[in-house]
C-alpha cells in the first residue's frame, strides 16, 4: 500500500513538473510573439513614413513649368544662284542656233568681264520650239522657231552678282531679249554657315528659357528646380522681306521644362 502511494506521490510530481515545463515554454513563445510583432509594428510604421515621404518628394518633383527661349539673328546671304533666260526667234534652225550661240558668248563675257569667274556660269541646253509643229499651231506666225536659252551663275560673291544684275539690262541695245519671268527666273540667295552660329543661339535660347522659367518662379513664390526635359525646335532661314532677299533672318526655338518646389 505505502508503495502504491509513494509511486502516485512520484507520477504526480512528474505531472507537475511537465506542466510547469509547458507553461514555461508558453511564457516563452509568447514573449517571443509579442517581441515579433512589435518589431513588425514599428517596422510598418517606418516603412509607411518613408513611403508618405517618398511621395512628398515625388509630388513636389511633379510640379513642373514649360517655358520657350527664342533665338534670332539677321545675317548676310553667302550664296546666289542667279538664272539668266533669253530668246531668240528664227525662221531657219541653223541662222537660229548661230544667234543663240553668239549671244551665249556675249552674256557670258560680259559676265566675266564684271568679275564672275568662268567656272562660275554653267549652260543648259537650249529649248526649241516649232510652232507650225504644234497642234493648233498657226501658220501667219512671223517666226516658226522659239529657242530659250538659260545661262546659271553660281557664286559666293553675292555683293558683286547682285550689282552685275543691275547693269545685264546693258545688252538689250545688242539684240539680247531676256525672259523676266518671277517665278522660273527668281535670283536665289542663300546662308550657308548655319553650323557656326548654331551653337551660339542654342545657348542663347535655352538661357532665355531659364530666365523666363525664373520669373515665372519668382511670381508663383516657388522655388526652380533642374531641367525635366528640353527639346530644340528646328532652325529657320527665312528673307527678311520681299524686297531684300538677299538678308536672312534665322530662327530656333528652344523647349524646356523645369522642376518646381516650394
Amino acid at each position: 500500500m505505502v508503495e502504491n502511494v509513494t509511486r502516485c506521490g512520484t507520477s504526480l510530481s512528474s505531472v507537475k513538473r511537465s506542466i510547469n515545463g509547458r507553461t514555461s515554454m508558453t511564457n516563452i513563445n509568447t514573449k517571443a510573439a509579442t517581441v515579433l510583432g512589435l518589431s513588425l509594428i514599428i517596422g510598418l510604421s517606418a516603412l509607411g513614413f518613408l513611403v508618405q515621404q517618398m511621395a512628398v518628394k515625388f509630388k513636389e518633383y511633379e510640379r513642373v513649368v514649360a517655358v520657350k527661349g527664342l533665338s534670332e539673328r539677321e545675317v548676310v546671304a553667302d550664296t546666289v544662284i542667279w538664272p539668266i533666260q533669253f530668246t531668240v526667234a528664227d525662221n531657219q534652225l541653223s541662222s537660229l542656233f548661230a544667234t543663240v550661240d553668239q549671244q551665249t558668248q556675249l552674256i557670258t563675257q560680259f559676265l566675266v568681264e564684271k568679275g564672275v569667274d568662268r567656272a562660275a556660269i554653267s549652260l543648259s541646253a537650249p529649248a526649241v520650239i516649232d510652232k507650225k509643229a504644234q497642234q493648233y499651231g498657226e501658220d501667219r506666225a512671223e517666226f516658226r522657231y522659239l529657242a530659250t536659252q538659260t545661262l546659271t551663275v553660281y557664286s559666293k560673291q553675292v555683293d558683286q552678282v547682285r550689282k552685275i544684275i543691275s547693269e545685264i539690262g546693258q545688252l538689250g541695245k545688242q539684240g539680247v531679249v531676256f525672259n523676266q519671268d518671277p517665278y522660273n527666273n527668281r535670283v536665289e540667295f542663300s546662308f550657308t554657315g548655319l553650323n557656326a552660329i548654331k551653337p551660339d543661339m542654342i545657348e542663347e535660347a535655352t538661357k532665355q528659357a531659364r530666365e523666363v522659367a525664373q520669373k515665372f518662379a519668382k511670381d508663383s513664390q516657388s522655388t526652380l528646380g533642374k531641367i525635366k526635359t528640353a527639346s530644340q525646335g528646328q532652325f529657320s532661314i527665312t528673307d527678311r522681306d520681299n524686297n531684300t532677299p538677299y538678308i536672312k533672318n534665322v530662327r530656333v526655338v528652344t523647349t524646356v521644362e523645369y522642376y518646381l518646389s516650394d
